[in-house]
């Protein structure tokens, strides 16, 4: 008996989630089908120009949105954003500067200092933990 592998394939949200790009701008040929890995890792190791148009001008994904401001998802949601969003939007909110993007900058400055301390805690424990006990 032979056994018969199937091509993995993905939903298009699947897929777009994993190229940072926004499903709803993509061409509808890519939302309407679905993704092999094959054609996922060629679409990462080739862009067409539609998916380089994407990365570079958008709309951007909400993750992405939040990554380039320098927030979390939440701190979007908290300001307000809920849709995707251009690179100029983004280069727009960034100028503008508003009282609720600098409060979640500072509030996402402080988890990152938090977790580096506990990672360090954490490192620092297991360090203590592996020397030997006379």
């Amino acid at each position: 008996m032979t056994s018969h592998q199937s091509a993995q394939t993905m939903k298009p949200a699947t897929a777009a989630k994993k190229l940072g790009v926004y499903l709803e701008a993509t061409p509808t040929e890519f939302q309407e089908g679905v993704v092999s890995r094959t054609e996922l890792a060629a679409l990462q190791s080739d862009p067409p120009q539609w998916l380089q148009d994407l990365r570079s001008t958008g709309p951007h994904p909400r993750p992405v949105v939040a990554a380039k401001l320098g927030i979390s998802i939440s701190g979007l949601a908290r300001g307000g954003v809920t849709d995707a969003l251009t690179t100029e939007q983004i280069d727009a909110l960034k100028q503008d500067d508003p009282e609720w993007l600098r409060k979640e900058r500072a509030t996402q400055a402080e988890v990152r200092k938090e977790t580096v301390r506990i990672k360090e805690r954490n490192a620092e424990r297991s360090g203590k933990a592996q020397e030997p006990r006379s």
